[in-house]
């Protein structure tokens, strides 16, 4: 297969994505931020494209930059800034690395068709020798007397452990009802690697899943949205059809004007072999509005 889509132009040292219109997929989970209803009534423009929805227009871009070994070694760390509603244009942007590079960081970012920056952030392929844009960050952590939310989670705290099996038919699923935004064939057909491997969407379902559930049960009822996500194949690529052991840590909690939140490590280790395959740092934001603990 070709591995880089159609469609990807190199302007001036960058590689830039076609434009795509990311479909809202979970626009039916009423009560959440991607419901219209939901979002409107808290200052959104209508229900949110996921965080994790944008990842999935990078690959190709990343192919073209780092080869198939992105899917081996390589990292996408985006923090999200501005939310995008349902079938509004984006383009991706990716920094073109030096012809040989092997271990390598560059510049990525997302803009809307008229501007509008959306993310921004790197990726990588092996050892860089530089932290990731999300490493970078100050966690800001607050004291806990701040909080109402998240005042009894300390960095460092277990959000527990679990087995997960992620089927190859759900990802095949999601593309047939053209719900991913950059299919590859070898998210449903054999890979360089065996099976079909999974999609940066799909790897932060398996590395997120467990976490939001534990999270949740803090929030009174608030409801949550992505502010960062970074992804990064350890021994990889995430294979579909097969079981991971998923492990996750708290690093810090602290506030914003509207919002409590967490940042959080989360692991994926391979049931069979024990190898850690995927890790990601994710960034969950609670809108203090939609919560009970915040009625006054």
């Amino acid at each position: 297969m070709s591995l880089a889509s159609a469609g990807i132009e190199a302007r001036d040292g960058v590689l830039v994505g076609p434009v795509r219109r990311p479909t809202n997929a979970s626009r039916n989970q009423k009560g959440s931020i991607h419901d219209d209803a939901t979002a409107s009534k808290l200052g959104f423009r209508g229900g949110t494209v996921a965080g994790s929805i944008h990842m999935d227009q990078f690959p190709p871009l990343l192919l073209e930059a780092f080869g198939s070994a992105w899917f081996e070694r390589g990292s996408l760390s985006l923090y999200f800034t501005n939310a995008t509603t349902d079938g509004e244009a984006v383009q991706a942007f990716v920094t073109q690395p030096s012809s040989a590079a092997t271990d390598a960081q560059v510049k990525v970012w997302m803009d809307r068709e008229d501007g509008l920056r959306v993310a921004e952030g790197t990726a990588s392929v092996g050892e860089p020798g530089e932290p990731t844009a999300l490493q970078t960050r100050d966690l800001r952590a607050s004291d806990p007397a701040e909080l109402r939310m998240f005042s009894a989670i300390q960095a460092g705290d277990s959000l527990g452990e679990i087995e997960i099996e992620l089927p190859a038919k759900d990802l095949r699923t999601r593309i047939e009802r053209g719900l991913l935004t950059e299919p590859l064939a070898w998210y449903v057909e054999d890979s360089p690697w065996g099976g079909p491997v999974a999609a940066p969407s799909t790897t932060v379902g398996l590395l997120y899943r467990n976490s939001s559930r534990q999270l949740h049960e803090h929030t009174g009822g608030a409801v949550g949205l992505f502010g960062a996500i970074e992804v990064a194949q350890v021994t990889g690529p995430v294979l579909l059809d097969r079981t991971y052991r998923v492990s996750s840590t708290i690093l810090a909690a602290g506030q914003s004007p509207k919002t409590e939140y967490v940042w959080f490590e989360a692991g994926a280790d391979d049931l069979a072999s024990g190898l850690r395959v995927a890790q990601m740092r994710m960034l969950l934001r609670f809108m203090k509005a939609s919560s009970s603990l915040y009625a006054d």
